[in-house]
């Protein structure tokens, strides 16, 4: 078989140079068509690989085993379509065909083969440009689970109605991600549910699951556990997945789980792809004793109904999809012939099966094999005794006519809509030379008919069927192989309408606590919903519980989430805002600092001590880097070293204005009469010193502040209960005062000196610059501790970010300015004569 190899994506190629829609490509399918007005799909599973290969009934391991009963599910949709064509009052003038492709049991070829159908096989569309009416008008299939979430998410965007016969995933009931899938089989949610009624049934209430690693038996393997412990009040003893891949010891792990289990009931929801190799190693291991629930996928499989298993599984309970009988397919069945099919490889494959023969009378006999003999087209299937004969138990086969017939009817509402009635905007009826399948899927969702067996057939508004189900036994045969009988049925419709709920209130659902009603009995209560941060997680909870501190309830209070974080980070508005300034700032310091060292020797730069004036710019520069340590998530460092460079930095940058200010007195009064030696005392040596030292004092603070009480991150949540802020913890208030004091301290000071000094002769007006930048100094500072200790969380930092920054610019600006005023743009006044207030007389 060479139905796994690929040349390239069946997608249309418009841009070729012939001007034609055109595929890229062709997948080697195996498939059976039929020409016809209207195409329908179809995706079946006639080839099946067992995960295990050496575990496949076949006498060769390596190849594919030839399931008759799933090509008996092709040929009843082939029969339906034969059936519609015949009948004159279902789409009259219309004829139905088909593309049926073979899957393999693999999600690759099971993708590929849907693409086929969706693009088409031609080598050029009928259209230039890729439109017209599509390959086909929908998909019957695809029969499993993870195959038709893959082909469904793609043919959900073109809007390609897919009607599964056999995909039970309750996953698919989801509209908004699969809108136009549709299937006759029911969900497993109800599925889950008819399971939990045997078990209640026998109460049997400690079981043991064993489900597959799919799609299938991942989501109802997840709805079991639930619906035991709800329905049933039961306890799940283990449970175990079945291994995707080759591994021998993960089987015989699942087989020791099931034997050591003091549970006798075992539940298996798998394919049977999954469950060969663990029903292998029961066989091998002989574990008896055990009672088998068995899910729809393999309750009827008759690839486990052997003589050899019937000691293990005699006994089981399953349900199976609901049962029909087709009239006149046998005889349909019986009629085929593979020269009526010669471009058919799928009717080969099957003939050469059933006959042991081959077609290609050029074949090599391989050593060792036996030679087969040359397929005639004579053989007579009613000399056939097999499961592709067999009509007695129509499930899947059923499932299979159903939709087909759904189809059928989509299309015949369609094609008989009257203009002016019609369902699309404008009220408009789709146009019958140009049928799109998303106008399908429209007239599908409200289908309502009933097949010639009786049974009502229509889509709710997930596109699933109304749920029926059979119970099934296998019983020995005489001749010791296993026969599966019909012992009982479960139907959602009937459950509906003959087990009426009668309760006081129904049970609370998670997020909310049962209240009792004052004056009546315990079972009438009201549902409160639960408090922030107090949680119920499951059904019917008297109280709600509280969350861990680092935790938070979820908005429908049924599960706790971890607090949102929150600090003053980079990525925030305000933080990039407070950073712009910051860098903003600094680079203006360092631009100041350019022009006062390219004009160093000039007087209005020399002129009180320049020295100090540079060592200003310095510190003013690091007053605004230090911004940057306040923003970010806070750590231990960054803790430590914020108001540390913070506090020593405004020390350096207040003590330089102090003494600035010093000498500013000191000159004046060397001026007068007197006063020569005032300036003998505070010569550089002095100035330096007295920075020096007044620094030091700060420096002896914050080593003494981290020595003993360290600031370090915290977790603050008394701000807000739903949050963590993540801040600095000052260690010590009394340190961290001490800190602000001083720098209030040498602020005042340099106030006090400067507003004395306001008054001076103009060639000494520094004292006022000195004035106007130390006010602006206070008023940030005393205006930040009312709005410091008012803020919240991260705006706490913000505003002593904010304090900083403005005290900076305002040192920088007021008295900065004027100089680079003089410097930049009046030259001829930095003149030592303009300093010193002389002026030049005119001749």
């Amino acid at each position: 078989l060479s139905f796994f190899s690929h040349s390239s994506s069946p997608v249309p190629d418009s841009t070729s140079g012939s001007g034609s829609c055109q595929l890229r490509g062709h997948f080697n399918l195996n498939g059976m068509y039929q020409d016809g007005d209207l195409i329908l799909g179809g995706l079946f599973e006639v080839h099946f690989l067992t995960v295990f290969p050496e575990l496949s009934f076949t006498s060769e391991p390596e190849q594919p085993y030839f399931q008759y009963y799933i090509f008996q599910q092709a040929q009843t949709m082939a029969f339906a379509i034969d059936e519609i064509n015949r009948n004159p009052k279902l789409l009259p003038n219309i004829t139905l065909g088909y593309h049926m492709y073979d899957n393999c049991v693999k999600l690759a070829v099971a993708f590929r083969a849907a693409m086929a159908l969706l693009s088409g096989t031609d080598e050029a569309t009928s259209s230039v440009d890729c439109t017209g009416s599509p390959p086909v008008i929908g998909i019957v299939g695809d029969p499993g689970s993870t195959h038709s979430i893959a082909i469904s998410s793609v043919l959900g965007l073109f809007r390609v109605p897919m009607v599964s016969y056999f995909a039970t995933c309750s996953c698919l009931s989801h509209r908004r991600q699969y809108p136009s899938f549709f299937r006759t089989i029911p969900s497993d949610a109800f599925q889950v549910h008819a399971i939990t009624q045997i078990l209640k049934r026998f109460s049997w209430t400690w079981v043991g699951l064993v489900y597959s690693d799919d799609d299938y038996g991942i989501h109802a393997a997840h709805a079991f556990h639930q619906d035991v412990q709800v329905q049933l009040s039961g306890c799940v003893a283990y449970s175990e997945m079945l291994p995707r891949d080759n591994n021998r010891k993960d089987v015989r792990r699942i087989v020791e789980a099931i034997k050591a289990s003091t549970a006798r009931v075992v539940v298996v929801i798998s394919t049977e792809a999954y469950l060969l190799p663990l029903m292998d190693e029961v066989a091998l291991r002989n574990v008896t004793g055990r009672q088998w629930i068995a899910s729809e996928a393999w309750a009827t499989s008759p690839v486990f109904l052997t003589r050899r298993l019937l000691p293990y599984l005699g006994g089981t309970l399953g349900i199976a999809i609901r049962r029909g009988e087709i009239q006149g397919l046998r005889d349909f069945l019986l009629r085929l012939q593979p020269d009526s099919h010669p471009k058919n490889n799928m009717v080969q494959n099957f003939w050469e099966e059933m006959f042991g023969c081959t077609f290609d009378s050029g074949s090599i006999q391989a050593d060792g094999e036996e030679e087969k003999k040359v397929c005639t087209g004579e053989e007579k299937l009613r000399n056939t005794d097999t499961a592709y004969t067999d009509i007695s138990e129509l499930r899947a086969s059923y499932n299979v006519y159903k939709a087909v017939y759904a189809l059928a009817h989509a299309l015949h509402d369609l094609t008989t809509c009257k203009e002016g009635k019609g369902p699309f905007n404008g009220h408009i009826c789709a146009s019958l030379g140009n049928i799109q399948p998303w106008q399908v899927v429209d007239y599908l969702q409200k289908v309502n008919f009933t097949t010639g067996f009786g049974d009502h057939v229509s889509f709710d508004k997930d596109g699933n069927a109304l749920a029926i189900y059979d119970v099934m036994n296998w019983q020995p045969n005489p001749d010791g192989s296993i026969k599966v009988h019909t012992v009982g049925m479960v139907d959602e419709a009937s459950q509906a309408d003959y087990v009426p709920r009668s309760v006081c209130s129904e049970s609370c659902p998670p997020g909310t606590r049962r209240a009792r009603r004052k004056g009546l009995p315990i079972c009438c209560f009201d549902c409160l919903p639960c408090t922030d941060g107090e949680i119920s997680n499951v059904t019917g909870e008297s109280a709600c519980t509280a969350c861990p501190e680092e935790f938070w309830s979820s908005p429908e209070k049924d599960r706790c989430v971890p607090k949102e974080v929150e600090f003053l980070s980079y990525e925030e508005p305000l933080g990039i805002s407070l950073t712009t300034a910051s860098l903003f700032g600094s680079c203006f310091c360092a631009g100041v600092l350019g022009i006062f060292a390219r004009h160093r020797h000039t007087p209005v730069v020399r002129a009180n001590n320049s020295e100090l004036s540079f060592l200003l710019l310095l510190s003013l520069k690091l007053c605004f880097m230090c911004v940057l340590l306040f923003i970010g998530q806070p750590q231990l460092w960054t803790c430590q070293l914020r108001h540390v460079a913070f506090g020593i930095s405004f020390v350096l940058s207040v003590s330089s204005i102090l003494v600035k200010t010093m000498v500013v007195v000191a000159v004046f009064k060397s001026s007068r009469p007197g006063g020569q030696s005032a300036m003998k005392w505070f010569g550089v040596a002095q100035q330096r010193g007295t920075v020096l030292v007044l620094t030091a004092f700060q420096v002896a603070i914050c080593a003494a502040w981290l020595a003993t009480a360290s600031p370090t991150p915290y977790k603050n949540t008394r701000y807000v209960s739903s949050k963590i802020v993540y801040e600095c913890a000052v260690g010590s208030v009394l340190w961290f005062a001490t800190l602000l004091g001083y720098i209030g301290l040498l602020a005042a000071v340099s106030f006090l000196l400067a507003f004395l000094a306001r008054n001076l002769p103009d060639n000494f007006n520094e004292a006022k610059f000195i004035t106007f930048s130390m006010l602006i100094f206070c008023a940030v500072w005393i205006t930040f501790v009312p709005a410091y200790i008012s803020s919240p969380g991260k705006y706490s930092v913000a505003v002593e970010v904010f304090a900083i920054l403005a005290s900076s610019f305002g040192l920088l600006v007021a008295i900065f300015a004027p100089k680079c005023y003089i410097i930049l743009l009046h030259p001829e006044r930095n003149t030592k004569q303009a300093i010193m207030g002389r002026t030049t007389q005119k001749k």
